[in-house]
């Protein structure tokens, strides 16, 4: 095991130097408390990094896709990331990473984790940050606009690789949880921060491919937030066969009736799929929501265990 401190009573003084020390994997690395102001990049399988606590192990950076850069061209949303990882098998346990730059009227989006590969784990983390908070790679197949994919991985295969969130609080604004992984949230709580617009925030905004057989699911998670009520949407189709299952989750009254959005997008009301099953709360008015969101059966709702979306 690697150990990181910020006072140097460890092997590293900064979590980056201490991944890139290692060699061979798998490898763990237990991170102190402390606040660690640092961009963090992982492309290594099989690693895991544990922080002391969740409330007191923090990565924190600030960068945002509104900054210039020296040629005088904008960041772009996927190159804001304060923590990346691009790997297999990673794991990440009892941290913060935020991304400090702020509101997107300001800044953009602004990305804390960019996470892509298969059978990545985040448990009892905190995810903060604005617009665009956790970025669930792939990208989409193709983008609407030259340039609007920089980053890291825009050149890269696009493989939906299988991601698990437990015990995680996740703070954002506009689409905060994005991207096209097979994505399982369990325990967590969604937090929306208040915009003071007529639509605060929206949740979710996935690019699930055409035949993928699962995106997101939450299951007995809280959406909450900050947001006067009737004024926060679950999920809106960043691609229009976005997918988004919500079971057993509690829905606050700042969550609109209808629930969903289209962003739009009329020809995804026949192409996404938006389900629910057993929510509660004000915001769970599923008498009012849109036309192209579905109430689970019991027997539909088997389908979407942890064991079962992972098995694939």
């Amino acid at each position: 095991m690697i150990t990181v401190s910020k006072n140097g009573a460890g092997d590293f003084t900064t979590v980056q130097a201490a991944i890139d020390s290692i060699t061979s994997t798998p490898e763990t690395v237990f991170i102190k408390n402390g606040i660690y102001k640092e961009r963090v990049e992982i492309k290594k399988d099989n690693i895991t990094i544990i922080g002391e606590s969740s409330d007191e192990t923090i990565i924190t950076e600030g960068f945002y896709a509104n900054e210039l850069m020296e040629d005088g061209s904008k960041k772009g949303t996927f190159r804001s990331y304060t923590f990346f990882v691009n790997a297999d098998n990673f794991n990440a346990f009892n941290l913060t990473i935020e991304n400090s730059a702020g509101f997107g009227k300001k800044v953009g989006q602004a990305i804390a984790v960019y996470a892509e590969g298969d059978m990545i784990t985040f448990k009892n983390c905190r995810l903060l940050g604005h617009q665009d908070t956790l970025f669930t790679g792939p990208l989409p197949l193709h983008e609407k606009q030259p340039g609007g994919f920089t980053g890291p991985t825009e050149f890269a295969p696009r493989i939906p690789g299988r991601q698990l969130f437990e015990d995680c609080y996740i703070a954002g604004e506009v689409d905060f949880i994005f991207g096209s992984a097979t994505a399982y949230f369990k325990n967590c709580t969604l937090f929306a921060l208040n915009r003071n617009e007529k639509i605060n925030s929206y949740y979710t905004a996935p690019s699930t491919y055409e035949g993928q057989k699962f995106g997101y699911v939450f299951d007995n998670c809280t959406f909450t937030g900050n947001c006067p009520d009737q004024t926060v949407c679950l999920s809106r189709p960043w691609r229009i066969h976005a997918k988004v299952v919500l079971l057993n989750c509690h829905l606050s009254s700042q969550i609109t009736d209808y629930g969903f959005h289209d962003w739009n997008k009329p020809e995804s009301h026949d192409t996404v799929f938006y389900a629910e099953y057993k929510c509660d709360g004000k915001g769970y008015t599923p008498d009012k929501r849109s036309p192209f969101v579905k109430q689970l059966t019991d027997d539909e709702a088997k389908e979407y265990t942890l064991k079962n979306v992972f098995s694939l």
